[in-house]
């Protein structure tokens, strides 16, 4: 199948091969005609899988360009993850001159205030912000005709639910709404029946939403040497771009600290960043100024980098969705990635439940042989 069956308007089809999308994922062949015939949808889907193009392909065509007014709205749990969808509206919306706004926290509210004030199509935003422009009166609903969850199952995660609630309140009861989740626990059932007006459920195979690009490893090591395990592998492919996860704020600091001793090109990425210091933190990682970056899962989520070869699981994800939300991180555009996790001897149950549940085969290697680490012509 290919986007031109989906009967598209010849603008955002020359969007769309200008982006470089020739075939549909499976996400999008399944809810992109469903969506164009204007029924609500709940999507399981996980990162990497092209669920921003499934909702947003079929937004920017069914929105009509004359009518400067938010027509659509797309809440998201982070603010990364926001600028990161805005983007791929604007690529979407190019030709047919759709005006896309991300609101969130930690911008200054007054650039955001004139661009909304000049008009805008859709508003992509963190609950957070959204209602504070709610409040404000600098963000009318009153025209909206779509409205998606983006990773809804974070926004629970993360405490939004009643702020989701007071959104979706505000919201035209005719609206067309979305949901896409890595998970659909019983919250997420429970807006969809207050919400939503019956809706369609799309639930991904688990092989469908692993990462078949992405040459998977681990490494069981104890505790003590897993920063020597990492530095060896680092210095095994002195030319790759790291993303290396922690589960914890406290935990990337200490191992970002520990790198930059060891004179290695390092940067931390962490809920705690203010928002200048997050977008400096990705334009050098983006531009290949920065070899490794040390992150939670939160920081990271949204973030969208091409050339990411190497993803390392410095501490094991807490649960298969993480495991797959953060493989995705590489393997991008076609190119083979690998993602590495390193495991002590009491975490070989976790890791195995990972695989069962996830239907995933992750390789056991030895451990790499001990290196220098001296890395000053990296930094």
């Amino acid at each position: 199948m290919k986007f031109e069956d989906f009967s598209l308007s010849d603008s955002v089809v020359k969007a769309i091969k200008e982006i470089g999308l020739s075939t549909p994922t499976p996400i999008q062949e399944k809810s992109i005609p469903q969506l164009l015939s204007g029924i609500d949808l709940i999507g399981q889907a996980k990162t990497g899988t092209g669920k921003t193009f499934a909702f947003a392909i079929p937004i920017v065509e069914k929105i009509n360009p004359s009518e400067r007014v938010v027509q659509g709205i797309v809440l998201t749990p982070t603010r990364e993850l926001a600028v990161q969808v805005a983007k791929e509206f604007e690529k979407v919306g190019k030709h047919k001159r759709t005006f896309v706004v991300s609101i969130y926290g930690g911008q200054p509210i007054r650039k955001q205030l004139a661009q909304l004030s000049k008009g805008v199509h859709i508003v992509v935003g963190t609950p957070g912000r959204v209602i504070d422009h709610i409040k404000r009166r600098t963000l009318n609903l009153k025209s909206i005709r779509f409205t998606v969850l983006d990773e809804a199952d974070r926004m629970l995660d993360m405490g939004f639910i009643d702020d989701m609630k007071f959104i979706l309140a505000q919201i035209p009861k005719k609206s067309q709404k979305m949901m896409f989740s890595a998970t659909i626990p019983s919250q997420i059932t429970w807006l969809a029946k207050r919400y939503m007006r019956n809706p369609v459920e799309l639930r991904l195979s688990k092989d469908t939403l692993t990462v078949p690009e992405t040459r998977q490893l681990f490494y069981e090591v104890k505790e003590f040497y897993k920063f020597n395990v990492l530095c060896n592998l680092l210095d095994a492919e002195m030319g790759g771009l790291f993303l290396v996860f922690r589960r914890t704020k406290s935990g990337v600091d200490e191992l970002a600290a520990a790198l930059n001793a060891k004179r290695y090109n390092v940067r931390a990425l962490h809920g705690d960043f203010s928002q200048r210091e997050r977008d400096r933190v990705m334009r050098h990682f983006r531009k290949g100024r920065v070899d490794i970056l040390v992150a939670t899962d939160v920081a990271a989520r949204g973030l969208d980098i091409d050339g990411i070869t190497h993803v390392v699981n410095y501490d094991v994800p807490q649960d298969p969705e993480s495991y797959i939300h953060r493989i995705g991180r590489t393997g991008r555009a076609g190119k083979e990635g690998v993602a590495i996790t390193l495991i002590t001897h009491w975490e070989y149950s976790e890791l195995k439940r990972i695989q069962t549940l996830s239907k995933v085969k992750i390789e056991r290697l030895n451990i790499p042989a001990v290196v220098n680490h001296s890395r000053a012509a990296r930094a």
